[in-house]
């Protein structure tokens, strides 16, 4: 069943998108679709249907949010964007009935990965699992959290193999709601990163969690289209809070200490609403007679990234190097064998792909440079590592390539004009 957000809340919806302090890299790559198609791609979402539809779960002006009492019925009407089909949860849940070993994951960006939570067992991808542990205790109940600060879906698409799907997951939870911004990109790498998990081995269930930046800031609208194309699960953290907020009904910094990480009140709304629907699906669990079946859907949109993959240096050989080192271990754990320089040089590499794009640092110290990057000769984009007087050292993302065909190319990395003695970190290629 789907559920149609009243319109008060449908106009808040409705205001600009700005780049998140976590975003990543916008396309500068050969995009096959016209603006015109793109254009219309991004705006092809259905508020104009939900702003003529009013339902009774409006903020209640004037009235106080009680955090303490805990999300109310209205709240969970609000966050409740889709039911979904309920198959392939089901059967999760019996399998954990069973005394079956489950796994469950969650992918994401720091409030997935449990940023400013005060420990991490009361993030709400803690708690998450903590619901099927509790619910079901003979079953063996395995937990995967792949939530990364500061990387968006596009990250999430040539990462999620290795990161989250070879643990062969029953259910997973995708939130990347305010580390995406970009409407048309991300619209893509969303939709290629969802098809990818269902289209598992494993054929997990997944649930779509919507979180927002204190002003309302979310991808959501976009996201929301393709958990709708595909019937799946949708829970609105940004639904409950963002009116309240709005409203003046209550105060971020009852919920956050910042203006996109919750504190442990703002998690543990989460869970609240994550456990709500859980329960209501294990109290009807008898009813649920459908079996689940192999993900065999059309793409919503042009599903680029399906094979997307992650390659560093244990991966792929530089056919020219100088300046570079390997380093096997570097910023993120979960990405070793990055390329780095700390006076100039540069990579060349050579790859058969459709759409390419580099993963690379950011720092704070002022060490790091502007490098290019040519494919065939031409240049492509800059990669722009230095961050100083920032928030802290991250990975960002950069696409250089976005094609419909399969072609060998020549990829070379070096110096822009002035950062001829600078630094540079790769952390890997992102090739599809």
């Amino acid at each position: 069943m789907k559920k149609k957000i009243s319109a008060a809340v449908a106009l808040l919806m409705c205001g600009t998108m700005m780049a998140s302090c976590t975003s990543g890299g916008g396309d500068n790559g050969q995009d096959v679709t016209t603006s015109a198609e793109a254009a219309a791609e991004a705006d092809s979402g259905d508020q104009g249907a939900d702003a003529a539809e009013t339902v009774s779960n409006e903020v209640d002006p004037g009235v106080p949010v009680d955090l303490a009492a805990g999300v109310t019925d209205k709240m969970y009407s609000r966050a409740i964007l889709n039911e979904g089909n309920l198959a392939r949860l089901a059967h999760a849940m019996k399998k954990a009935q069973n005394g079956e070993k489950v796994t469950v994951g969650v992918i994401g960006g720091s409030i997935t990965q449990g940023s400013l939570a005060s420990n991490p067992a009361n993030c709400y991808a803690s708690k998450f699992a903590d619901w099927w542990k509790e619910k079901f205790p003979r079953a063996e109940i395995n937990f995967v959290n792949a939530g990364i600060g500061g990387t968006n879906s596009y990250l999430g698409v040539h990462r999620v193999d290795g990161q989250l799907l070879a643990y062969d997951p029953d259910v997973v939870i995708v939130e990347f709601s305010v580390n995406d911004s970009d409407k048309i990109m991300n619209k893509y790498s969303y939709d290629s990163l969802v098809r990818k998990i269902l289209g598992h081995s494993s054929d997990p269930a997944v649930m779509l969690l919507f979180t927002t930046q204190e002003n309302g800031t979310s991808l959501q609208d976009v996201h929301k289209e393709i958990g709708t194309a595909y019937d799946l699960p949708m829970i609105s953290y940004r639904e409950v809070v963002y009116p309240e907020v709005a409203a003046g009904t209550l105060d971020w910094k009852a919920i956050s200490p910042d203006n996109i990480h919750p504190n442990d009140a703002g998690h543990d709304i989460i869970n609240q609403l994550i456990s709500r629907y859980l329960d209501s699906v294990y109290d009807r669990l008898d009813a649920v007679t459908e079996e689940p079946s192999t993900f065999t859907a059309e793409p919503y949109t042009k599903d680029y990234y399906a094979d997307a993959k992650m390659y560093g240096a244990a991966d792929i050989t530089a056919t020219a190097s100088e300046g570079f080192e390997v380093v096997e271990k570097g910023f993120y754990e979960q990405f070793p064998g990055n390329w780095k320089t700390e006076s100039g040089g540069s990579l060349t590499f050579e790859v058969e792909c459709k759409c390419l794009g580099v993963f690379y640092m950011k720092t704070t110290d002022g060490k790091s440079g502007m490098y290019e990057v040519y494919v065939d000769g031409e240049s492509k984009g800059l990669l722009n590592g230095d961050f100083t007087g920032g928030w802290g050292n991250y990975g960002e993302t950069q696409q250089v390539i976005m094609s419909n065909e399969l072609q060998p190319h020549t990829v070379e990395i070096k110096p822009a004009g002035g950062s001829d003695d600078k630094g540079m970190t790769i952390i890997g290629l992102m090739i599809s």
